[in-house]
């Protein structure tokens, strides 16, 4: 099999919950040797939420396949000091702790610096580790509120809302992931090591530039409009005779083929729809017309009938119908990798695909310490003794894994 894009280059993973562990995935994924540094006894905080399988949590196994877990306390002075031993055979470090944890270990940039000058450390908090807010905590919803993304979520004139899925944790992981790559390149071309900072705040207000520029350019603030859009028209939900689904049409091509497909070409020549300015002006008259016309059919009729058409059109799924959904294992995008203590675990795949390699999910995330042993004796040479001496003095923790007896 072709080398993976990351192949070679380890990362030593201190992150936990979901902001940190999405960003370390996607290197795991693309071929990159994680290292997930963990509390012995107790591990990532994620691994106590619900629900368990076995023992094992299925919210900690979706986001840490591909990695290996070695038990560590960093607490301990001979902890810490086996941890700078490993950062001198390693390429990046990542850690999402609140300010000043990683100086209060003495492992900051500075220290791990001093250990390997070539290191590369990603930071990833709330509000950036040098902005006036560094000091306060955050949490996705904390984030998604501030930066403005619950103002644009929810029913017009309604609350707003936190959006579904953590987009302030996912996003974050994302554009850490990215740093962390960009610093691997620039080190490549002599840059040497870096630190790389993300604030989860940033983040959200960088998805957020379009709505900036418009409240600038309009002296409007934009605010929830439901599922319709604020630039184009039609582009919303629509409830059909069993369901609902989503339509966008927004451009005069795209709408006029919505009008004959419908055998509604009226609408084409309608003075409040003939251009997309005037179609969002009119965005909720044009909808309810739409949404009159859905009403007489099922979901599934829509559907096919916008497919053959070529209109973008969509069935609102719920996780049960992707997991149903064809589509989904023909892409990779679902699939079971074998657990040692959970058994099969059904997990989302990964969504970016090469032409000359694989970076299919083929390994599950680690039962705590299943790895210490193996990654003390191979990374630091350390002998059984040596290891049995640690794991009495609680600076370690290991997992023997079940024999496969197949």
């Amino acid at each position: 099999m072709a080398a993976k894009p990351l192949d070679g280059v380890r990362v030593l993973d201190l992150t936990r919950i979901l902001a940190g562990p999405y960003c370390t995935a996607i290197l795991a994924n693309l071929g990159a040797e994680v290292i997930k540094v963990e509390i012995p006894g107790k591990g990532d905080d994620s691994r106590a939420f619900t629900p368990h399988v076995h023992g094992e949590s299925a919210y900690f196994m979706s986001y840490n396949n591909q990695k290996k877990s070695i038990a560590l306390d960093l607490k301990k002075e001979q902890g810490r000091k086996i941890f700078l031993e490993m950062v001198k055979h390693s390429d990046v470090v990542v850690e999402n702790f609140r300010n000043g944890i990683m100086e209060e270990l003495r492992i900051g940039y500075e220290m791990l610096s001093e250990a390997n000058p070539e290191i590369i450390l990603a930071s990833l908090s709330g509000f950036g580790s040098t902005g006036p807010f560094r000091e306060r905590a955050a949490y996705d919803i904390i984030v998604q509120a501030v930066g403005g993304v619950m103002s644009l979520t929810g029913p017009e004139g309604g609350e707003p809302l936190r959006c579904g899925i953590s987009i302030g944790d996912v996003g974050s992981g994302i554009y850490t992931a990215i740093g962390v790559i960009a610093a691997l390149f620039g080190r490549e071309k002599g840059q040497g090591g870096q630190q790389v900072d993300v604030a989860m705040l940033d983040c959200m207000v960088a998805f957020m530039g379009n709505y900036l520029s418009q409240y600038k350019v309009t002296g409007e603030i934009p605010l929830r409009i439901g599922n319709k859009h604020h630039s184009l028209a039609p582009f919303s939900s629509y409830k059909t005779s069993d369901s609902v689904i989503v339509m966008a049409a927004g451009n005069d091509k795209l709408f006029s083929m919505l009008c004959k497909c419908l055998e509604r070409e009226d609408l084409i020549d309608d003075p409040r729809f003939t251009t997309n300015m005037l179609r969002v002006e009119n965005k909720n008259e044009l909808n309810d017309i739409l949404e009159s016309i859905f009403r007489a059919n099922t979901s599934a009729y829509w559907v096919r009938l916008f497919e053959e058409k070529g209109i973008p059109c969509g069935r609102v799924n719920t996780a049960k119908e992707i997991i149903e959904h064809p589509y989904m294992w023909g892409q990779d995008m679902v699939l079971e990798v074998e657990h040692p203590v959970a058994g099969k675990f059904l997990t989302a795949g990964f969504p970016i695909k090469f032409s000359g390699t694989s970076c299919r999910i083929e390994k599950p995330a680690p039962v705590l310490g299943q790895h210490t042993r193996e990654i003390l004796s191979d990374m630091l040479g350390m002998t059984d003794e040596e290891m049995h001496s640690l794991e009495e003095s609680g600076i370690i923790g290991t997992r023997e894994m079940p024999v496969d007896k197949k």
